[in-house]
């Protein structure tokens, strides 16, 4: 093996969580801090715990409320494009119209 290419092994690096608790283990670095450890671990402890570092929850249900918005305003949208369609399907004769109304002038 090489000598040069390896990490050096820190036998007894500390391990140090956000709750307080500290271990030794074996790692290439000689401090770790990590954010949850089996002493704070929701599945270890039985607890029930939200672990939300970066808001992640917020930004679902603030997109969540957004979309819904945007939905409803799509729905009223079509609804008055339905409306106009139907609208100006009224107001028009049909090609069938035009021509009895043609017949009945050229008859004349």
């Amino acid at each position: 093996m090489k000598t040069s290419v390896h990490p050096n092994w820190y036998p007894d690096a500390q391990v140090t969580c956000v709750c307080g608790n500290t271990f030794t283990v074996g790692s290439t670095q000689p401090v770790i801090r990590v954010e949850i450890c089996a002493q704070c671990h929701p599945f270890y402890t039985g607890q029930q715990k939200l672990v939300d570092t970066k808001g992640q929850v917020e930004k679902f249900t603030r997109t969540k409320a957004a979309a819904q918005v945007k939905q409803a305003e799509r729905v009223k949208i079509m609804e008055n494009r339905a409306s106009k369609v139907q609208k100006t399907q009224t107001d028009k004769p049909s090609l069938k119209d035009l021509l009895m109304q043609a017949r009945k002038t050229s008859a004349s």
